[in-house]
């Protein structure tokens, strides 16, 4: 979830960015939502259903600042925009990954599961068959076609209320310990979570420490992603999420990928999964017996790993 920079003859600050520039890629415009065999493959979906729990960013979309293009600029490949803020372009696939999207779309149960607030994943136009479920906030809002449940946010808020310090105590600490000289910006998701948008470099060495240790004993985990720094309460996650969506539909099998520290326990509660050659989990060395670990890098990476969920699905 880094901050990007879009291309040429468009500059923007996103809402989780503030440095822009004018180098970019160029952005692809051939592929279309649905391939002309999209429909075709849902015919050849096995039996039962197997779902794919997927993170989004930095793990099947990326900003300008995360596409790790390290080939010479003729054999870049050609891009797609998935995501357009304020008017200016933010995220990509590259048209490869957004046809085995539609078809991997049409052909499982697929989940967007992402640490987006509902209005953030919203503005994503994901190629394929828009989703039937889609998790955001971390688990805290469960979209059936697009609406949240109400019966499962309520439920997430009870948990929250018994068995975690309140958001207000989080926010209190954080304005009381934080500097503007390395906090860019204070944000609140969803009355769920918090986090910071930090200057990584001026973040003071013993502070992420001190505040995951006071945090911890009240209920919240902390984790420093790029240039966030989230405070989450431990009951909120992803893999709860999608255990009650594989619930409602009766899934036989779960993937899933991601990249950061927040996908963890989604990969732990998948059959089998994947994280890319980048990010937190990456520079961790963070594994499991089921995980994968790929070697590719920024945007081809999830060009493979939409690969790899078809391969596991056992689909042509």
């Amino acid at each position: 979830m880094n901050a990007s920079t879009p291309p040429a003859n468009a500059s923007a600050t996103p809402a989780n960015a503030s440095a822009t520039t004018t180098d970019a890629p160029a952005i692809g415009t051939g592929v279309s939502a649905t391939p002309a065999n999209a429909s075709e493959a849902k015919s050849s979906a096995p039996a039962t259903t197997t779902l794919v729990a997927s993170d989004l960013d930095r793990t099947l979309i990326y900003s300008t600042a995360a596409l790790a293009l390290g080939m010479p600029d003729a054999q870049a490949p050609r891009l797609l925009c998935v995501e357009v803020h304020e008017s200016k372009p933010l995220s990509y696939m590259t048209e490869e990954a957004a046809e085995l999207l539609a078809l991997l779309s049409a052909e499982t149960l697929f989940v967007p599961t992402t640490t987006r607030t509902r209005k953030q994943y919203q503005r994503i136009q994901l190629p394929g068959t828009a989703p039937k479920y889609a998790i955001c906030a971390n688990g805290g809002h469960i979209l059936v076609d697009g609406v949240s449940d109400p019966d499962w946010h309520a439920s997430v808020v009870r948990r929250l209320a018994e068995e975690c310090a309140p958001l207000s105590e989080i926010r209190a600490y954080l304005t009381a310990t934080t500097d503007l000289s390395w906090v860019r910006k204070h944000r609140v998701a969803e009355d769920l979570f918090a986090y910071l948008v930090v200057e990584r470099e001026r973040l003071p060495e013993d502070w992420l420490g001190r505040f995951g240790a006071w945090a911890a004993d009240r209920g919240w985990t902390v984790s420093l992603q790029g240039r966030k720094v989230y405070a989450v309460p431990k009951p909120l996650t992803k893999s709860a999420a999608v255990r009650e969506v594989a619930r409602r539909t009766g899934a036989a099998l779960t993937l899933a990928a991601g990249d950061s520290l927040l996908d963890a326990d989604l990969l732990l509660a998948a059959d089998r999964a994947w994280r890319p050659g980048h990010g937190e989990l990456a520079d961790t060395a963070w594994t499991a017996p089921h995980l994968d670990v790929l070697a590719e890098r920024g945007v081809a990476a999830g060009e493979e790993i939409l690969r790899r969920f078809r391969a596991a699905a056992l689909l042509p």
